[in-house]
């Protein structure tokens, strides 16, 4: 059964930082890429950021990219993302997941509820 346990959010200001942390178990952790997520009100869920199994390749989205970081603990089966200089337009709900392939970067089904991040101007 996929668990998927996010954590680490909350309400800042603009400029400031928060470090999300995602426990995963279900799948072979170690073997998967895996991904954040985030969906702002009103809008589609995107991909924010990605790492491959062992952590050696990372891909982000334009919008975050030089501010947000991703890795991974393979022993503790956890992802984390590091956001750095918050802005306003950062607010969503983040969400993690299993990726099928760090190519694709399709994510699997099963949604956890996500932790919430709010950036106030």
């Amino acid at each position: 059964q996929v668990q998927l346990v996010e954590s680490g959010g909350g309400l800042v200001q603009a400029g400031e930082s928060l470090r999300l942390s995602c426990a995963a178990s279900g799948r072979p952790f170690s073997t998967y890429s895996m991904g954040w997520f985030r969906q702002g009100l009103g809008k589609a869920r995107e991909l924010v950021a990605a790492i491959n199994w062992d952590g050696e390749n990372t891909d982000y989205a334009d919008s975050v990219k030089g501010r947000f970081t991703i890795s991974r603990d393979n022993a503790k089966n956890t992802v984390d993302l590091q956001m750095n200089v918050l802005k306003p337009e950062d607010t969503a709900v983040y969400y993690c997941n299993f990726l099928g392939d760090f190519r694709s970067k399709m994510p699997y089904d099963y949604w956890g509820r996500g932790t919430q991040v709010t950036v106030s101007s």
